[in-house]
């Protein structure tokens, strides 16, 4: 039997994403976009005591884009998620998973030293880590 290959969050995330200001309007951030895969903004911290927040792509399709509301005149702070719960680079895949389904999370930001170096998501676990697991064996 061999042993189990540990599978850290920093082997699956994505470190690729886009950032936005909590006082820019939906429409203004939306347009910011550089990453085509984007699924999710992480909102920037306005002071150190301060904490991230995440905007995801859902959000605005419920609370903007289903309410007829103007993407002009929202703000990203007025639909954001705030404080976000970020997630170590060095945590094993599993208990990531288990934190996702424990507080009802898709993705969240992975925080080193106290700033943003990537998101992940269920899928990238699945998909990158499963699948390298698999190879590895």
């Amino acid at each position: 039997m061999s042993e189990r290959v540990v599978i850290r969050v920093r082997d699956v995330m994505k470190p690729d994403f886009d950032t936005v200001d909590g006082m820019e309007t939906v429409q203004d951030a939306l347009q910011k976009m550089k990453y085509v895969e984007t699924k999710c903004l992480i909102v920037e911290k306005r002071h150190d005591d301060d904490e991230y927040g995440i905007v995801m792509i859902s959000d605005i399709a419920k609370l903007v884009l289903a309410r007829d509301r103007a993407p002009d005149r929202i703000n990203v702070y007025e639909i954001m998620s705030k404080p976000v719960i970020p997630v170590d680079p060095y945590m094993d895949i599993r208990y990531c998973a288990r934190l996702f389904e424990r507080f009802g999370l898709s993705r969240a930001p992975v925080v080193e030293a106290g700033r943003v170096i990537g998101i992940v998501s269920f899928t990238d676990m699945v998909l990158r880590g499963m699948m390298n697991q698999n190879k590895s064996a």
